[in-house]
């Protein structure tokens, strides 16, 4: 009894807070929340992230842009290739991919790539901190991908949280900081988009958030 009383108060409220979220987030312009969404896509994320990490830990520049292009390829461009390809054949919407089911062929061949992107690092001696990255991106895709069997979480609050904890692990809590305020502008683009529900993108920053600190544990 006392259980369905919580879970009642606890639902009452949540409609309430999404009910805000949701109409603050009709404040940004939509044109604005769809640069946002296209800027801030996980690939994009990924592979802007990589490059600081490359270019931070590389004895040399050309060093660093070898690192940075064999992840920026393998995790990122083969992906969006592939999932522009699939757009232009019809069998996706869009490079967002909005309905759930869209979503789990490439995520399967984003899997592959990331496994390729770990080994490759590795079989170039690369620091260890990016077949690390490699790893974390990889535990992202599986568990996006198994989400997305049974719901829609928002894989753009997940990237984003995953690269803000990511950040604060290689490079400390100020740069972590000054980046963390993309978290809310990246969540309310989402929203204002209406490509997901409050409970999808704070769900997504929430697993998001988790992933690289259990990956460097186990690691």
């Amino acid at each position: 009894m006392a259980q369905n009383v919580w879970h009642n108060y606890f639902q009452h409220y949540w409609y309430i807070v999404e009910e805000q979220v949701l109409n603050a987030s009709h404040y940004m312009n939509a044109r604005w929340a769809r640069v946002i969404s296209n800027l801030f896509s996980p690939p994009m994320v990924w592979s802007i992230l990589v490059f600081f990490i490359a270019f931070h830990f590389a004895e040399n520049r050309l060093q660093g842009l070898m690192w940075a292009l064999t992840y920026g390829i393998l995790v990122c461009l083969m992906p969006i290739l592939f999932i522009a390809w699939r757009v232009h054949s019809g069998k996706i919407s869009d490079l967002h991919m909005k309905e759930r089911q869209e979503r789990i062929v490439p995520f399967a061949v984003s899997i592959g790539c990331a496994i390729l992107a770990w080994q490759v690092l590795r079989m170039m001696n690369a620091p260890s901190i990016l077949p690390l990255i490699a790893a974390i991106t990889l535990v992202e895709l599986v568990v996006m991908l198994l989400i997305t069997f049974a719901w829609q979480i928002s894989m753009h609050a997940m990237s984003i949280s995953v690269a803000v904890v990511a950040t604060g692990i290689v490079f400390g809590a100020a740069p972590a900081l000054f980046v963390s305020p993309l978290l809310p502008i990246v969540g309310a683009a989402r929203l204002r988009l209406e490509r997901h529900t409050l409970a999808q993108v704070v769900a997504g920053a929430v697993v998001g958030a988790l992933i690289p600190l259990i990956v460097l544990a186990i690691m």
